[in-house]
């Protein structure tokens, strides 16, 4: 039985591109036949492109010259991130051959699957282009297979008005649907429709299948720093932490200049290794919080600048760990650690949820050639 899934492809983030691997594996685990769709629209196909111009200032001549010349140097460098994504996503990821660029592509000549799923990650974010997007809703999957959304995410506490009805229309047609946080429970709620909180794919494979397929050893005691916002808080902890300890600190940011080692450049398998592997963690990304706890890792939360923090905050609140949530230095005491004899038992119960939503609703007619894992 094959099933395909759909959600935000080739965007070179580490998050992104492990939920996507994770969730195709588990259910290829399950006895089933999965693939993503190579779904690449214009706004998601700027990644790495030597010739974009952001800035509408500089589209004129000769200003657009100057601005090309000057991101030149920094452009090339970047595609050595771009290159260990590429060959990662060719070893492990099961990816249709055929690309589609819009919705209307899909619906004319729609991928063949007995079942469809959207998700994970931010695939209804309605700050992006792809949370107004009918492709990440299923819009051009057939009436007649089942569709259902798997850990979705608004990644917002509410949405704009004027994008509800949308989202209403496109949502109610799923035959199942989940999502990824609590605050999306409510947002569908509000809509009259009915979702189940469910953890993202990566909490589907145990932390010994992430170890033994990707983990390397890293012999360094370090602090690891995941920052988007370059935040003056987290640079501050992080220096406390690795002064304290005598840690080194390592980042994948290229923004952070106060690392000892930086690694922006590093495979998602590296990721992985750094997490793994840290005796700290200071992020403000939700994948590394995820990642951290499957590890059992000592991690610090400090919210994006970006309006986006309810993915972290409720997934620190499902397993009690709201006061890993730092908001202020005063907030943050280094001789706090995290009990992971209780965290893990109450995540072994979501993890179990999550699994029962995806066997329930997935078709049954060929569950005897299951393999439980």
């Amino acid at each position: 039985m094959r099933i395909k899934t759909i959600t935000c492809h080739e965007v070179y983030n580490y998050g992104a591109t492990l939920q996507e691997y994770a969730l195709l594996h588990y259910l290829q685990t399950l006895g089933y036949e999965s693939q993503a769709i190579h779904y690449k629209p214009d706004y998601l196909s700027n990644h790495f492109d030597l010739k974009m111009i952001s800035n509408p200032r500089f589209q004129k001549f000769p200003l657009k010259y100057f601005y090309l010349l000057a991101k030149f140097p920094e452009r090339i460098t970047s595609l050595r991130k771009k290159k260990s994504f590429d060959k990662f996503t060719a070893r492990y990821l099961n990816v249709d051959t055929v690309i589609y660029k819009s919705n209307n592509e899909l619906r004319m000549s729609p991928p063949q699957a007995d079942v469809y799923i959207c998700g994970s990650d931010q695939i209804w974010n309605p700050l992006f282009p792809n949370g107004k997007d009918a492709a990440f809703y299923l819009d051009f999957a057939p009436e007649d297979k089942t569709r259902l959304s798997y850990a979705a995410s608004f990644a917002v506490d509410k949405i704009a008005d004027e994008i509800k009805s949308f989202v209403y229309e496109k949502v109610k047609k799923l035959d199942a649907v989940s999502v990824r946080e609590r605050s999306g429970v409510s947002i569908l709620k509000e809509l009259g429709i009915s979702a189940t909180q469910v953890l993202d794919p990566v909490f589907l494979l145990p932390g010994t299948f992430w170890i033994k397929t990707f983990v390397t050893y890293i012999p360094d005691k370090y602090v690891l720093v995941y920052d988007f916002d370059s935040n003056e808080m987290i640079e501050k902890l992080v220096k406390k932490i690795a002064r304290t300890n005598n840690y080194k600190i390592f980042t994948v940011n290229r923004n952070i200049s106060y690392a000892d080692k930086n690694l922006w450049y590093c495979a998602p398998d590296m990721f992985l290794s750094l997490v793994c592997h840290a005796q700290y963690i200071l992020t403000n990304s939700f994948h590394a919080l995820a990642f951290s706890l499957i590890f059992g890792k000592q991690v610090c939360v400090v919210n994006r600048n970006e309006e986006i923090n309810t993915r972290m905050r409720d997934l620190l609140d499902l397993v009690g760990l709201k006061h890993c949530l730092v908001k202020n230095e005063t907030d943050f005491d280094l001789s706090t650690t995290i009990d992971y004899k209780i965290v893990n038992s109450i995540i072994e119960k979501h993890i179990e949820k999550s699994k029962s939503f995806l066997k329930d609703n997935l078709p049954s007619d060929e569950k005897a050639n299951i393999v439980c894992h």
